[in-house]
């Protein structure tokens, strides 16, 4: 049986105020040119399919195309999604019943029946081969938000009964044990339902121990980050754990239990990192083989620096464009600038050298100086001091020096606009 792993789409993003549309429509039809081309039997999505709660219209519409799109080329094709951090599971499940009918589960979010156990037949599905018999269940865990695994009289008492008796009272109910007790409930539920020969493969959007998380794009799942989880939730009965959420594609301790990692950079610090799907094979109930797949990026990425102005326009100057491109796909670029002074037109600079240039410039760091501050200063009047005085202290504090005249007098010119807007549109005075 062969699966096809992938997460962290992260559908309808804006990357530094664009769009990337262009960029998701490709990558979902190459998606679909390999399930076919690799004949697979089920598509596993573990979470963050959109990248905010509330998608835009298109990035639904790009969803639910592709969904059919792939029912229509490969009818017995099993498809899997669940909800991750970044997603509603309540938006997820919506269409579900609609869903079904195109073989696509979508699960959103976990339930508890009346005896305060978990609803796990909610959270198992079948996967079919080609010809249509069960050869494995899918263990479809979204992402498990604090208020749905703690705080209930029902979670509570649950993890009463699996703490030890000198456990201190605050222990049973913390987010981690609460994670824990879903995974055991589910294991066990798939366990009675499994027959032999079929495998069981665990899905779900997590920060495991020990994995490696990106510089600046993954958002903390709980404040305080204590929401990582022991691959120990996952026995060795489970042949394959398909993980999303950190977005460096990477295994965990074992071939078995993988991130897939997301099939787009969606920060510069991923820029280099190989982004790809995960080809699955089960045979009967084991793993057989993993086979990473390079996705193609349809638009290029490219950071400069950090380094001082006259390296960085070098840099700038020596990239390769293509002037045919359409706009959409032209590369996406972050300057990083290392400066001994301030250059008060340092993006006018940037920006010239650009001219011509099918690159958009879409983020610029400037690097400053370690300027060393006095551990002790005397307690300011701000008042007394004046808006340009304090521009000026402050400038002085970060750069080592006093503003020049010609710094000066851009202040004064901006805080007058500012003060002529106000009257503009409040028809009174500003002291």
């Amino acid at each position: 049986m062969k699966l096809i792993h992938t997460a962290d789409w992260h559908l309808g993003q804006s990357f530094h105020g664009q769009e990337r549309h262009a960029e998701h429509r490709a990558f979902l039809a190459w998606l679909l040119d390999t399930l076919v081309e690799r004949q697979a039997d089920a598509l596993l999505v573990a979470g963050d399919i959109f990248d905010v709660v509330n998608p835009s219209l298109r990035a639904q519409e790009m969803l639910y195309d592709f969904i059919v799109s792939a029912h229509e080329r490969l009818p017995r094709l099993d498809i899997v999604l669940i909800a991750g951090n970044h997603d509603s599971g309540n938006r997820i499940e919506l269409p579900a019943p609609l869903m079904r009918r195109l073989r696509t589960h979508a699960l959103g979010r976990v339930r508890w029946l009346d005896d305060g156990t978990l609803d796990a037949e909610h959270l198992l599905v079948p996967l079919t081969d080609g010809s249509g018999e069960t050869r494995a269940w899918c263990l479809a865990l979204p992402f498990l938000r604090p208020a749905e695994v703690t705080g209930s009289a029902l979670a509570n008492a649950a993890a009463d009964e699996e703490a030890p008796n000198d456990a201190p009272n605050d222990i049973p109910n913390d987010y981690v044990s609460g994670i824990s007790r879903v995974h055991n409930q589910l294991v066990e539920a798939a366990r009675a339902r499994r027959q032999p020969g079929q495998a069981l493969v665990a899905m779900s959007h997590a920060h495991l121990h020990g994995a490696a998380i990106s510089e600046a794009s993954e958002r903390p799942i709980v404040i305080g980050g204590e929401e990582s989880i022991s691959a120990t939730l996952f026995p060795p009965e489970i042949a394959y754990v398909a993980l999303g959420h950190l977005h460096r594609a990477q295994q965990v301790g074992e071939a078995r239990i993988r991130y897939s990692g997301s099939p787009l950079p969606l920060d510069f610090s991923e820029e280099a990192y190989p982004h790809q799907v995960v080809d699955v094979t089960l045979d009967g109930e084991t793993l057989a083989a993993t086979e990473a797949i390079p996705v193609p990026r349809p638009v290029a990425m490219h950071r400069i620096g950090p380094a001082p102005l006259n390296q960085v326009l070098t840099e700038l100057k020596a990239l390769k464009d293509d002037q045919a491109m359409p706009r959409e796909l032209w590369p996406w670029l972050e300057v990083r600038v290392e400066l001994e002074a301030p250059i008060p037109d340092l993006r006018a600079r940037l920006e010239a050298a650009l001219t011509g240039k099918a690159l958009r410039l879409l983020r610029l760091e400037r690097r400053l100086p370690r300027v060393e501050v006095a551990a002790a200063q005397s307690r300011v009047d701000l008042e007394a001091l004046g808006p340009r005085k304090l521009f000026e202290r402050t400038w002085e504090a970060r750069w080592g020096q006093p503003p020049d005249d010609d710094v000066l007098a851009d202040f004064d010119q901006l805080r007058q606009d500012l003060l002529d807007a106000g009257d503009d549109t409040s028809g009174e005075g500003h002291p």
